[in-house]
């Protein structure tokens, strides 16, 4: 999975950004609201985490501006600001959730985490799928009961096609949540990761749509 920070503060978004990236997620960075806005609009992210005191536009103009290109990314705003009117300002601009300075930075993964479950249609931390089961809280997958070990690559994969189960995720879908925006992808990359998946997991679980992507099934029946 996929996330957008735009942040200012240098060494805070480094920061959040090297947590998240400990926690298997893509990392977009923008320092201010105008690259912010461009990415935020551009491209595919499972969720935002946006500061409202940014250079050249800020957070506030910036969500105003997604929310009216009918942008539907989760966001989370992270500001110092504390006051309820500017948390009732946020929320009606568009925002998803709302984290204040200082933080822990646990808690700042667990919010986002839970948008992006919410964000895909599911209720529960819980989302199972056959012999697999994932822990959207904790970001941990399980097999038969016992931990699953992957790489970033396959976590990112295997996350997105469990939000998705039973449904055909588009290759285009997979690949902008696979890799941060200043990455080269080789055209092969894909169905590598896919393969380790599937030595893992079972073939049987993880089917080919020709043309279109895979679908994450229970591989039952």
């Amino acid at each position: 999975m996929r996330i957008l920070l735009v942040e200012d503060d240098a060494p805070l978004a480094e920061s959040i950004a090297r947590a998240l990236r400990e926690e298997q997620f893509a990392v977009d960075v923008a320092a201010d609201g105008e690259t912010g806005a461009h990415l935020g609009s551009t491209e595919t992210y499972a969720a935002a985490v946006l500061d409202l005191g940014l250079p050249k536009q800020d957070g506030l103009s910036v969500l105003r501006a997604w929310r009216e290109q009918n942008r539907a990314l989760p966001v989370l705003i992270l500001t110092a600001r504390y006051g309820w009117t500017e948390k009732v300002e946020g929320f009606k601009a568009g925002a998803d959730d709302y984290l204040t300075k200082p933080f822990r930075v646990e808690e700042l993964l667990m919010r986002i985490r839970a948008l992006v479950r919410r964000a895909a249609g599911h209720a529960g931390p819980r989302i199972a799928c056959g012999r697999l089961s994932y822990d959207a809280q904790l970001g941990a997958f399980e097999f038969d009961g016992m931990p699953l070990r992957l790489t970033s690559f396959e976590w990112r994969l295997l996350s997105c096609l469990i939000l998705r189960k039973e449904t055909v995720v588009e290759r285009m879908t997979i690949l902008e949540q696979l890799y941060e925006g200043d990455a080269s992808v080789d055209s092969n990359s894909l169905e590598v990761i896919v393969g380790r998946l599937r030595r893992k997991i079972g073939a049987e679980m993880i089917e080919t749509v020709r043309g279109r992507g895979y679908r994450l099934t229970a591989g039952e029946g």
